[in-house]
């Protein structure tokens, strides 16, 4: 199966703000498929569901912060049904000691659950510190692990940055990765930048993916050193499709 490309809309936040009508627009322009949303800018979720329909764009998932699914749970999961969403994704979580992290595991345990029941699947979105944070454990295992149902958005950049191979990484993790956020790494500065102006072997993640059939192949970047946001969002589609093209 060939996975679509979406674009994680933290990637032009500031455009976002400044007029998130027109910006999804021109991320459909760009190419994108789909779109995996950081908040809505105001929008209610008809408003964003008509834009959606509009644009003929899906939406491959969504980040929504732990805390707001624990404390406003019936009001965020309504929005996102009714968006059409069916991913949701706990984009970040840090605890001063691994008593933390267990305890975070169960509630997922608990989240995961209530959400299979409600017609979603719940993955988390991975940075350095998962490799860092308590020695000698990674925790992304650990958590899959505890959590039969969560699944894992591999960011590559990040894994990468905690100076692991990503490939190996794929390939120990295949069975619990769902989606991949594919960001280029630039060496020096170490810093994120434009798909194929970096150092990662983004065509060896694309194979990865297109082997276990994942359904999206998520496009974010976060630091711009010569080109707009908007303008890179561009590049980085074209530059991923060609990469596609060539797998």
């Amino acid at each position: 199966m060939q996975p679509k490309i979406a674009l994680q809309l933290w990637s032009i936040q500031e455009a976002c703000q400044k007029d998130f009508k027109q910006t999804l627009k021109d991320v459909k322009k760009a190419g994108y498929a789909g779109v995996e949303f950081a908040g809505y800018h105001g929008l209610t979720a008809e408003e964003v569901k008509a834009l959606l329909v509009e644009l003929d764009l899906d939406v491959a998932a969504s980040h929504i912060p732990y805390e707001k699914l624990a404390n406003e749970y019936e009001a965020t999961i309504a929005f996102e049904q009714a968006i059409g969403n069916s991913r949701i994704v706990v984009p970040y979580r840090s605890f001063p000691d691994f008593a933390g992290w267990q305890n975070f595991a169960q509630e997922l345990k608990t989240l995961a659950e209530k959400l299979s029941k409600a017609g979603f699947e719940l993955y988390y979105h991975n940075h350095a510190h998962e490799f860092q944070e308590v020695p000698n454990t990674d925790l992304l295992t650990y958590l899959t692990a505890e959590v039969p149902a969560l699944k894992l958005e591999v960011d590559t950049y990040w894994v990468a940055f905690a100076g692991l191979s990503v490939e190996e990484y794929l390939t120990k993790q295949a069975p619990v990765v769902g989606l991949l956020h594919i960001k280029e790494m630039q060496e020096d500065p170490t810093e994120s930048t434009e798909i194929g102006k970096g150092i990662l072997p983004i065509d060896r993640y694309v194979a990865f993916a297109k082997k276990q059939n994942l359904p999206w192949l998520i496009v974010e970047q976060e630091v711009f050193q010569t080109l707009e946001p908007l303008e890179a969002m561009a590049v980085n589609y074209q530059a991923l499709a060609q990469i596609m093209k060539e797998c």
